[in-house]
Parts: C-alpha cells; structure tokens; sequence
C-alpha cells in the first residue's frame, strides 16, 4: 500500500507489486499456450522498470525507429517492428534494431524487401492484414474501421503472398476479452485460410486484457491451443500492451482551487486531462478516484474536476465525496500507468507529474522529476 505522504505531486505512481502479479499471468499464458507474449511498447515505455519486466518476459513490440532503438538498448534484444509506413532515411534503423519487420501494404514492403536482402536477410518481414472485423466502438481505436489505412484486406491480398513474407500480423482489438480474439481467429482462417500453410508466424497484436479481473485466461489458453493444433506450422505472437500494467498504479495529484460558475462547483488541480490524461477525452471514459463516488450522490458535496491547462475543455466531472473538498486536498486517480507517460504532453507549459515506483520494500523511487529545462528543450 502506498504511503502517499512520501510520494511528490503530481505523479504517476506503480506499484511493483501489482505489476509483478500481472507479470505472473502473462507468464503463465506463455507457458500454458507455448506461445510467444511481447511487450507493446505504445502503453507503456517506463524503462527504468524493464529489469522488473525481463524477468518474466524478454521481447517487445516496436512502431517507430525510436521504440526500436529502446527495444534494443534497453530491453536487450531485437524488436518486432510494425509502422504503418517506413521512410528511406529511418528503414536502415529499423533495420538495425529489429528481428521482425511488418509492412503496412505490398508496396511498402516491395520498396524496402532489397534493403532486407541486403543486410544479410537476417529480419523475418510480415505483412499487416486487415480482417475487417472488430468489437471496438471508437472508431480513434478501431483499426478495422471501413476505410482503415492499417492494413492489407484479403481483396486486395489475393491468392499468393510476396516472396519474402514469412508471416501475417493482425491487429483489430483494444482491451478486449478472449471471446472478441476467437471471433478474430475465425475470421483469420475464413479469409486468409489460404495463406495460413505458407507462413511461419503469425502476430495477433495488442488489445488481449488478460490481467482484467473478469478475463478469461482458460478460455484463451484453449484457443490458442486449438489454433495451434490446426496450423502446427505456426508460431504465435501476442503483444498487449495494457495488460501488463492495468491497475498497476495511480497519478497523484491535489486540489489547488474551487470555483464555482452558476451552479457549477469546480476542484482545480495541478494536473490536466488533457495533457496527463489524454485517453480520457480521446476515448472518452471517466478515470475512477479513490474514495469518490462515481456518479453524484445527492445530499453529498459534488464536484467537476478541473485541469491546469488554459484549455476550455480540460475538466471532467462530476464526483461526489463525502467531505467537502479543500485546498490541498488529494486526489488520487485510480489506474493510469498505461497510456500515459507514453502520451503525455507539455501543453501550455504546465507541471509535468514526476514518475516513481513504489517498492515492493514499501519504498517510494523516484524515476525521473520534470524540470523547466524539459519544456524548455522539447520546445526547440
């Protein structure tokens, strides 16, 4: 349990051992499935946590060069790499830090294939598929959204895969259960059946929530395990990026003014929505706050919540709590490690959190306090 009087704010806090529980069901899914579980770095990227992570699992997923460069500096092995499109200048870095190139289209991949061929044919390169289904309702997060720009259709595939492809990636789920990933397995073997018997891998991405309290790990397990004994051929990869740190952690943060505007009560606080907690607009969804009410409570003190940012629209509400709010006040926002620190911006100038890590010895470590001089260098 935290001892939130030794932690600074604002800040994002995890908790080593929560994060070592979800590390442990990943594992075990590994191993139960005999399949391969890579972390995406895209939810999460904190490096200074990657020893705590190689001890359960040693790969990572990479979508630019610079992910890639720390996939390999840090995690300590080749990344699997996919970007929805690759330029002359970044492919020979790619190149560099990955075992695995994925290809957003034929052209890409036909464009860059004698690069590959040049350095030694030592990257396995894959092509993105694009099985036009998805259970995900926002289209921001939706890859299988009509029109997508993400991947290749069967259309439009055809009969035949490049010379070259060793394997397929797909990837249409965001925190999604086992049953959405059957339904995507289906999918798979209906339109891209043909190609199955010719490849050697297949990456089936992120979005697969297998550390939520209400996942059903035996029944992904058995549908791995199925897949596998139909296509024998194949090596599977999996590579969430939530569910390593889902409901690992919180950002701390303290009301630093009410206000009130017709009938309108407001809690200012050091953080912002829109710069710390981007996903909550994008998605949108409501954070959860420690000890607050989730929806009003008649009778009980209610409050919008109000970020630091001069953007009109940095606010979420409303709360209730039990007791007033005050000046200093904290305000703890339940499960925001990932998607993030990864998103995170310096808008308006305003406080970035600090990041740290609370012990598994009950001791608070801080991995890095923002400065004037971070805002300044992003700035030019």
């Amino acid at each position: 349990m935290i001892d939130f009087s030794k932690v600074p704010s604002p800040c994002y806090v995890m908790e080593e051992e929560l994060l070592r529980s979800n590390l442990r069901k990943i594992a075990e899914v590994k191993e139960r499935a005999g399949v391969e579980i890579i972390l995406a770095f895209k939810a999460f990227a904190l490096w200074k946590a990657f020893p705590i992570i190689k001890e359960y699992v040693g790969f990572s997923t990479a979508s630019s060069v610079n992910e890639a460069r720390l996939a390999f500096e840090e995690m300590g092995n080749s990344a699997h790499t996919y970007a929805p499109s690759y330029t002359d200048h970044e492919f020979p870095e790619f190149l560099k830090y990955s075992s695995h190139i994925t290809f957003n289209s034929v052209s890409q991949f036909e464009r860059f294939y004698p690069s590959v061929l040049s350095d030694g044919n030592r990257v396995k390169c894959g092509l993105r598929i694009n099985p036009e289904y998805s259970v995900v309702e926002t289209d921001m997060y939706n890859p299988s959204m009509p029109g997508s720009r993400l991947g290749v259709t069967s259309f439009k595939l055809g009969d035949s895969l490049p010379l070259g492809i060793t394997g397929l990636h797909v990837h249409n789920l965001c925190e999604n259960n086992s049953f959405a990933l059957e339904e995507t397995l289906k999918v798979i073997e209906e339109k891209f059946g043909h190609l199955l018997d010719k490849i050697e891998w297949l990456n089936l991405g992120g979005g697969h929530l297998m550390t939520h309290e209400d996942y059903n790990i035996d029944h992904l397990v058995n549908i791995l395990l199925l897949f596998k004994k139909r296509h024998p051929n194949i090596d599977l990869i999996l590579e969430p990026g939530s569910a390593f740190v889902w409901q690992t952690g919180v950002l701390v943060s303290n009301v630093t003014d009410v206000v009130e505007n017709e009938g309108v009560v407001t809690a200012m606080l050091n953080v912002s929505f829109a710069c710390h907690m981007p996903d909550t607009l994008e998605m949108p969804y409501k954070p959860r706050i420690r000890g607050a009410y989730q929806e009003p409570v008649e009778g009980k003190p209610t409050y919008r919540l109000g970020g630091n940012s001069c953007l009109s629209g940095d606010f979420m509400g409303d709360w209730s709590f039990d007791n007033p709010l005050q000046v200093g006040d904290l305000i703890i926002f339940e499960d925001m490690i990932h998607y993030t620190t990864v998103k995170t911006t310096m808008f308006n100038g305003v406080s970035h959190p600090s990041i740290g890590l609370w012990s598994d010895d009950n001791k608070f470590v801080l991995y890095r306090k923002f400065s004037y001089e971070d805002y300044k260098n992003r700035m030019c």
